[in-house]
């Protein structure tokens, strides 16, 4: 069985079946809808039923709680039609016309810039021309049927292979092979396969305001994407980039960032260090990054946020600008790097 869904603000209609999640249907019908990790964890394609109902799949209660979705909130990417439905959504501009392909690859280099991160480089063959947004990320496809996402590092108008910047996640599925604690490990000129580009998480270009980035860890790696294409197309705003980790040598690109602040007009960098060891030698900005943004701008309300990294910081970002420094709910753009271990069922 099949049901119609109408979208409040632009009048556009899908059709979605039973099996189908909301944005599964609308993604393959066109229509571009907030996004992040397509499971329910992340809460960036939160919308709200206004009319008909929904069955939710497995999701984090921090995503959508349960008196969330009592007065009709609905995470589009696990809610299920049971009837027509009428959903208030922020539609997604810019993003729809490139196609989403599945492409193979060889990894061209890896390097690594701290002790559990890796710098993957990822080579396209010859004829093959990989269209995305800058921000974007893109799913492998591993030989058993799962996807592991990574946000790609570099920016779309740069000559050169793809960049990928990869935590170790002790016992993941793909970032063992990446770090060669099993066998087989990763190397040089491996042939790898990926779907993309993927995601709602880049600049919105028709905006003037200033721009504050929020990264933690390898959060760092969609805004780096950001900031070299705006420096590609000479776009010119105002940025403030809050970098936070456990320890300073999370901050594995610090350097280029503080170049950035060097030859960028309007450009800040403020890194932020939460665990502190006596060895390293800390004397910067210490605490949680979300906070030390709202300690320097308590009133957000001319800015547009982009927060990347784990789902904790996003939420409480989200949350937090929103509440209590006057951050528009429009202007804050996220993209939540979740696991397994971040969908608390509600």
């Amino acid at each position: 069985m099949s049901y119609q869904v109408t979208l409040k603000a632009s009048g556009k209609q899908f059709t979605v079946q039973q099996d189908e999640t909301l944005l599964e249907a609308a993604l393959q019908q066109g229509i571009t809808l907030p996004y992040g990790c397509k499971n329910g964890a992340c809460g960036s394609c939160k919308g709200k039923i206004l009319e008909g109902q929904v069955e939710h799949g497995q999701h984090s209660a921090a995503a959508l709680s349960p008196a969330d979705e009592a007065s009709g909130g609905t995470l589009l990417c696990c809610a299920h039609a049971k009837s027509d439905l009428l959903i208030e959504v922020r539609e997604v501009q810019g993003a729809g016309d490139i196609a989403i392909r599945k492409v193979p690859c060889r990894v061209n280099a890896i390097s690594k810039p701290s002790a559990d991160v890796t710098i993957l480089k990822l080579q396209l063959p010859a004829a093959e021309r990989f269209q995305f947004l800058a921000g974007q990320y893109l799913e492998f496809l591993l030989k058993d049927g799962q996807r592991r996402a990574y946000s790609i590092a570099n920016a779309p108008d740069q000559e050169g292979p793809l960049e990928l910047h990869i935590r170790h996640l002790p016992g993941g599925l793909f970032t063992d092979s990446v770090f060669g604690v099993k066998e087989p490990a990763l190397k040089e000129k491996d042939i790898l396969r990926f779907e993309g580009p993927l995601g709602s998480f880049f600049l919105r270009e028709d905006s003037k305001k200033p721009i504050i980035f929020v990264a933690a860890g390898t959060g760092f790696a969609p805004i780096k994407s950001i900031v070299e294409q705006m420096q590609l197309k000479k776009i010119h705003r105002p940025i403030h980039l809050y970098w936070g980790g456990r320890r300073p040598s999370d901050l594995y690109l610090d350097a280029l960032c503080q170049s950035w602040a060097k030859d960028m007009p309007d450009f800040k960098y403020i890194p932020v260090i939460s665990d502190a060891l006596p060895e390293d030698q800390w004397i910067g900005r210490t605490g949680f990054v979300h906070q030390a943004v709202m300690a320097d701008h308590p009133d957000m309300s001319r800015y547009q946020i982009y927060a990347c990294g784990a789902p904790v910081m996003v939420n409480a970002a989200r949350q937090d600008f929103s509440s209590q420094c006057k951050l528009p709910e429009e202007e804050f753009f996220a993209d939540s790097f979740t696991s397994a271990a971040d969908l608390a069922t509600n």
